[in-house]
């Protein structure tokens, strides 16, 4: 009986091995027939899956597709396929929603592209998801265009073509747009709370202490006052600078 148990054994074993590569096989059949399927059928498919990764440093990932939703100067959403995606514009600052010029910055991000098919040349993403790109209408540069037509900031923070400050230069000079305002504020001071050059409420009429959320604030200068002058820091959830957004935007 040993000198057979062991035989029957090995083969079991030899038995349980062949199953289980066979197994792995037609597993990997299954997805590639699968993979197959959805290529056939959502022809975009593979060249939308380079957008989703984070590896912009080697090449310049470029994404084509209808703009569906403008939500300010500086933002859009790309529909690709069935898939939308947030765009946030590079190298320029348009002026917020809740900031003169906002939204006529997001009127003419809108006249320019809404409901037309464009090209998005991704360069990285935002700490939001956002990808962060360039974008073309034919052999128009709609970045540039905003900041020569007065609609936007070269964004010194993340500049890497300088020309655009010659374009920013240019539309000051001749006084269009936002520039027609003798001290218009950029939008990354007016995030961290400097409104300097607008006129607000004075800060005599606000008192620390008295209010605590936002719901009870009545506009946007009062909620600033209590995040600047009374450190409530809940007011800022995200802590980008603006307090309440759902009034400060």
């Amino acid at each position: 009986m040993r000198r057979t148990s062991r035989p029957r054994r090995r083969y079991r074993r030899r038995g349980q091995q062949r199953a289980r590569r066979t197994a792995l096989v037609v597993g990997i059949a299954i997805l590639a027939g699968f993979g197959w399927i959805a290529v056939r059928t959502w022809p975009g498919l593979i060249d939308s899956l380079p957008v989703a990764l984070p590896a912009f440093a080697d090449k310049q990932v470029v994404m084509t597709g209808k703009i569906v939703g403008i939500t300010d100067g500086d933002t859009l959403t790309l529909l690709v396929d069935r898939t939308q995606h947030k765009i946030r514009l590079a190298q320029i600052d348009t002026p917020e929603r809740a900031q003169p010029w906002g939204n006529r910055a997001r009127q003419a991000l809108a006249d320019k592209v809404f409901r037309k098919d464009v090209t998005v040349r991704v360069s990285d993403t935002d700490r939001y998801g956002r990808f962060i790109g360039e974008i073309w209408l034919g052999d128009r540069d709609i970045n540039r265009e905003l900041i020569r037509e007065g609609y936007a900031w070269a964004y010194r923070d993340y500049l890497t073509d300088r020309t655009l400050l010659k374009d920013e230069a240019q539309a000051k000079d001749e006084g269009l747009g936002l520039w027609s305002d003798p001290d218009p504020v950029p939008p990354w001071r007016w995030r961290r709370g400097d409104r300097s050059s607008v006129a607000s409420a004075p800060a005599k009429s606000f008192t620390c202490g008295s209010k605590t959320y936002c719901r009870e604030m009545t506009s946007c200068d009062e909620a600033m006052f209590y995040l600047r002058e009374c450190g409530l820091t809940r007011l800022d959830g995200d802590s980008d600078g603006v307090p309440c957004e759902s009034i400060c935007r």
